[in-house]
């Protein structure tokens, strides 16, 4: 029996998923949006929040970051959830990596919301910053923060209440077939099919999966409990490690005398792809984090050493008025080495979308609109 049809089934509401529910929506189509879970429970909500066009290079990456960063920002008040275009600070206490901010200012002219500040301008950018041996900072304008357990649970809302998205949720997709999907014991009948779940596209498609090159990377995070009388973080920030981690760094001469000096002095860092940022959400809890443990089946045990290790850098650079530590967790997410996103059509109508790697909240809402530019004609 064909329980429902629309003119597009999603399979998945995380943030991939919902970004192409929207922007499938917004062109009048009939969207349906299946989900395992009651709600998205994977790498979607468990990160730092943060819509990062800094860490994109130059180009259509960073044009599609820009462009997702203006749509979170029209969505967060009329879906009801936080977004604050807080900026960003790359803080500076070492030659070779202020060697590399000023390297990538310079190759940056035509980028207003670029700016390198002196110690004391650092400062009145944020109240955690650690001022003792502070050379400068990169302030950059771009980066906007959302509470990712608070914009995915909302955003099914909005979509079904504006656009008619609707949802199925507790729902697990067990087949697909161009037009149809077998879901909860039900066929669901869809013109254009977008599968958008990692676990889903692994069971759908395992020899696509197996094909695509795609890994897995998990990364380790904490939360603190949240700031007392309305502290705010201000700028969110990083330190000279997430100078290594970002592709928009990559073409700085100064990297690789940066990267052999950290390999040199604190070689766990690259081992476990540790990197060091801070954000806040709505509640004034900071998100800390993270690490990178990459392959096809991370552990599934978390190491203490690898918080000590981020809480010990983080020390460097931040500190705050209450560091106690509320939480911490892992998450997963898929990534195609060399590349910003798999899109594969493993027969007509049914499309894979995936490997958005650690970028799917900076990225996901323009790729979708790109997509569907041209799966549209």
């Amino acid at each position: 029996m064909v329980m429902e049809q629309a003119d597009v089934i999603v399979i998945g509401a995380g943030i991939v998923g919902l970004a192409h529910a929207w922007a499938a929506a917004r062109l009048g189509l009939k969207v349906m949006v299946i989900e395992r879970h009651p709600q998205a429970v994977g790498a979607s909500i468990r990160n730092f929040g943060m819509v990062w066009p800094i860490g994109q290079p130059l180009g259509p990456r960073r044009d599609r970051a820009l462009r997702s960063r203006q749509i979170w920002l029209d969505l967060a008040p009329a879906a009801g959830f936080m977004a604050d275009p807080m900026g960003s600070l790359h803080l500076a206490y070492r030659e070779d990596e202020w060697a590399v901010l000023e390297e990538f200012v310079t190759s940056h002219p035509d980028s207003p919301g670029l700016k390198l500040l002196t110690p004391s301008e650092v400062v009145a950018k944020s109240p955690a910053v650690q001022a003792t041996g502070l050379r400068g900072g990169l302030w950059s304008a771009t980066e906007v923060i959302v509470d990712p357990r608070e914009a995915i649970a909302q955003l099914p809302a909005y979509l079904s209440s504006t656009y008619g998205v609707t949802f199925h949720f507790n729902t697990v997709a067990t087949a697909v077939t161009t037009g149809e999907v077998m879901a909860g014991g039900q066929r669901w009948r869809g013109e254009q099919i977008i599968i958008c779940s990692g676990s889903d596209l692994e069971t759908l498609y395992p020899d696509a999966y197996a094909r695509s090159g795609i890994t897995k990377v998990k990364l380790q995070m904490l939360r603190t409990v949240p700031q007392p009388q309305g502290w705010r973080l201000g700028a969110a920030l990083c330190g000279g490690l997430t100078l290594t981690h970002y592709e928009a760094f990559a073409h700085c001469p100064s990297l690789p005398q940066l990267k052999a000096r950290i390999a040199e002095e604190t070689p766990h860092f690259p081992t476990w792809g540790i990197h060091v940022m801070v954000s806040q959400n709505g509640q004034g809890e900071l998100i800390l984090g993270d690490s990178h443990e990459y392959g096809p089946n991370p552990d599934p045990f978390d190491r203490t050493a690898l918080n000590d290790w981020i809480l010990g850098y983080l020390g460097q650079f931040a500190q705050f008025p209450h560091p106690q530590i509320a939480a911490t967790w892992h998450g997963v997410y898929s990534k195609l080495p060399g590349q910003t996103e798999w899109i594969c059509e493993p027969e007509p109508g049914v499309w894979l979308v995936n490997g958005l790697g650690g970028a799917g909240m900076t990225l996901s809402f323009g790729l979708a609109e790109e997509n569907w530019r041209v799966w549209k004609e």
